[in-house]
């Protein structure tokens, strides 16, 4: 079993993601975080060979996004996930998208990123609809996974004042 971290997922902002701001639409950074999910269910065994065999997936019940900068048409961008828990039934990771000067360039380590989300996910059994242990193999991969959460993790949307009070 391997513990190497999670390759960058790359894409490039179509013109299609381009809102009337002139900037890439909220939806599709989304978008582009799904894939992310999608290549670290395939990189922890969770493939669509697993899910077809099994009737098992994993679900998102609970993502926090930040939108840090604005994105333009034709940026190169790189996703890195990083798994922050596992246990029986729950993954708990992250995302961290980054624009980078070209198609395979890594983010350096000073690079800071242009949106971020966090996620929990549950295994679940779609058969019965509920939640199902994860097969040990793939909860020891997730786990071999683990690493620290970087500090904008765990926080919460913070509610502003409303005006006289």
């Amino acid at each position: 079993m391997t513990t190497e971290p999670l390759p960058l997922v790359r894409h490039a902002v179509r013109p299609e993601w381009i809102d009337y701001n002139g900037h890439m639409s909220e939806a599709f950074y989304v978008l582009v975080f799904g894939f992310a999910t999608d290549a670290m269910m395939i990189e922890t065994g969770l493939h669509s060979e697993y899910r077809e065999s099994t009737g098992c997936s994993l679900y998102t019940v609970e993502a926090h996004i930040r939108y840090l900068r604005d994105v333009s048409e034709g940026a190169q961008l790189a996703v890195r996930t990083r798994l922050l828990g596992a246990d029986a039934k729950k993954a708990r990771f992250t995302h961290e998208l980054y624009v980078v000067d070209v198609a395979d360039a890594d983010p350096g380590p000073e690079a800071e990123p242009v949106a971020t989300t966090e996620l929990l996910a549950i295994h679940v059994d779609q058969r019965v609809g509920r939640a199902a242990p994860f097969p040990e193999a793939i909860r020891q991969r997730l786990t071999a996974l683990v690493e620290d959460a970087p500090q904008w993790a765990g926080r919460s949307i913070t509610q502003v004042p409303r005006p006289g009070r």
